[in-house]
């Protein structure tokens, strides 16, 4: 059974860091892809950023590349997301998620990430006051 547990939400001051953990199990951490996505008040789930170790994909969503960067370690299957220059605009709950389709870690297919992955974690709030 595919598991998935996001970590390392909190309320952090615009311009501060905080660092969001995944624990993975049930799958091969390196063959599927792996995601950070997030959800604000009243609007759509999104992607922030997906890793495919197999397919050698690393995406970032516009509105974070520079500031956030995805991480992996295959040993103990847990993923990373290091959020730094955090803005107002990045509060939200932010979810794992995984599937063996690593199309989805591409820069096509991260399109289509948020609606099409089909393991998912509960989330983590982050909180970014102004």
């Amino acid at each position: 059974e595919v598991q998935l547990q996001a970590s390392g939400g909190g309320l952090v001051q615009a311009g501060g860091s905080l660092r969001l953990s995944c624990a993975a199990s049930g799958f091969t951490f390196d063959d599927y892809a792996v995601g950070w996505f997030r959800q604000a008040p009243g609007k759509e789930r999104e992607g922030v950023s997906c890793i495919s170790s197999s397919a050698g994909y690393i995406t970032y969503a516009d509105s974070v590349k520079g500031r956030f960067t995805i991480s992996n370690n295959n040993t103990k299957n847990t993923l990373y997301l290091q959020m730094n220059s955090l803005k107002s605009e990045d509060t939200a709950v932010y979810y794992c998620a995984a599937d063996p389709r690593n199309f989805y870690c591409s820069g096509y297919g991260f399109t289509y990430a948020a609606s099409g992955m089909n393991y998912w974690g509960k989330g983590t709030l982050v909180t970014v006051s102004s």
